[in-house]
């Protein structure tokens, strides 16, 4: 049997402020927005005129939070297409990560897990989270380091962050 590629025939590009399309999408699919003023970057997925996936991203100093993705699948997609959508998103997204300067970034689970290993992702106790993006809605925390950054187990990027370390 073979496997479908609805997601190859999406549009991916930047979105651009002031954002609402995309925290349209996201109030949409119940998930949590942040304010426009505190998007850094976004990224979707278009199915000609209509966007149907969006990814949001906030910054704090070297370390960024993912809000989304959120993906409403057109009729008929099959549910690994709309999981390469959420993946192509976060690759855009820690593409982007690598090149603002962004060293660490963030994101709530959302049941993607298997969007966020995929991408580098791990999970993380609560407390590596900087003080400037706590307070999202979420249970739960994925941690992805760019360039040659490692995990430390005692404090990682909480720690570095704490004492002025980027």
């Amino acid at each position: 049997m073979g496997r479908s590629n609805t997601s190859a025939a999406l549009a991916y590009r930047p979105l651009t402020a002031p954002w609402e399309t995309a925290l349209e999408l996201l109030r949409f699919a119940g998930a949590w927005a942040p304010a426009a003023a505190d998007v850094l970057a976004g990224w979707g997925a278009w199915d000609d005129a209509r966007l149907v996936g969006a990814l949001l991203m906030e910054r704090a100093g070297p370390a960024a939070m993912l809000h989304g993705p959120v993906v409403v699948a057109p009729v008929g997609m099959p549910a690994e297409d709309v999981l390469g959508v959420a993946g192509e998103l976060t690759a855009q997204a820690l593409t982007h990560a690598g090149t603002a300067g962004i060293e660490t970034v963030f994101a709530r689970p959302q049941s993607l897990d298997r969007v966020w290993v995929r991408a580098g992702f791990i999970p993380l106790p609560e407390a590596e989270l900087p003080h400037a993006l706590r307070g999202r809605p979420g249970l739960g925390l994925f941690g992805w380091r760019g360039g040659t950054a490692l995990w430390s187990g005692r404090g990682g990027a909480r720690s570095a962050l704490a004492r002025g370390e980027h």
